[in-house]
């Protein structure tokens, strides 16, 4: 039997990086999936490696009405929500004062407002069903300082206050929630160039200063949120998870 037999799941940013990782494994442990994404092709392609378990739809997590239709089709196509995994995120590199407003909003409506959006609409669904699991994906960059990163850093420290709040609010629905904190993750956001040059200096940082030595994968992340989004996790809400090769639990060592 699969970890998440009879479980229909939700995830935002599903097309790719940690998101399509995430659909591939919920769906081979039973899951059926509904990969969230505006990048119509690739959710598509994932939809359809995963095969009749999945479907594929068009969310953008900043818009109320995507979400809505979104939990309406997830529904239509499979009757019932149990895991939201609220993936979806930007970044964006430069320093406090080279920021604009413009900037500093495009990343927070993405990475706060659309987790925000994602929890509100997965509670009456969720609620129908009995209960449900809410895996919220934030950052090492929600628990520390990141220079470069304020609106991410902002965003991330956001999510994993959502996340305690709703955790506490929902629990009496028998829905728990619970963040995600991954660190250097070989996704397309930490490469969004998809260069060799850029893949080096990643993996020539991680041998340097994180325990582990090596960047993480997507299917690292995935396997933490099938835990998250199964019941092995039942007694877990309101926490966070962090998988970053010990890298924000160490100090580099100078020379």
């Amino acid at each position: 039997m699969g970890r998440l037999d009879g479980k229909v799941a939700l995830i935002s940013g599903g097309a790719r990086g940690m998101g399509a990782a995430e659909a591939l494994l919920f769906a081979g442990e039973g899951a059926r999936v509904a990969v969230g994404d505006v990048l119509d092709d690739a959710a598509r392609e994932t939809a359809e490696e995963i095969g009749d378990a999945a479907v594929p739809l068009r969310l953008d997590g900043t818009r109320e009405d995507d979400w809505d239709e979104a939990v309406r089709r997830t529904l239509e196509a499979f009757g019932r929500l149990d895991v939201l995994v609220n993936n979806a995120g930007v970044g964006g590199v430069a320093r406090i004062e080279k920021t604009s407003l413009e900037q500093y909003r495009a990343i927070t409506e993405v990475n706060q407002t659309g987790v925000f959006l994602g929890i509100r609409a997965a509670i009456a669904p969720m609620t129908a069903a009995g209960g449900g699991s809410i895996v919220n994906i934030s950052s090492i960059d929600g628990l520390v300082g990141m220079p470069r990163v304020l609106p991410y850093v902002a965003s991330k420290f956001a999510v994993r206050g959502m996340t305690k709040t709703a955790a506490v609010e929902l629990a009496d629905r028998g829905i728990r929630v619970n963040s995600i904190h991954p660190g250097h993750i070989a996704t397309p956001m930490n490469n969004p160039g998809g260069t060799d040059e850029a893949a080096r200096r990643m993996q020539e940082y991680c041998e340097r200063d994180v325990p582990l030595a090596r960047i993480g994968q997507p299917e690292e992340i995935a396997r933490l949120a099938l835990f998250l989004a199964s019941d092995e996790s039942s007694y877990c809400t309101g926490s966070e998870f962090t998988a970053d090769g010990g890298l924000i639990a160490s100090v580099p060592l100078p020379g």
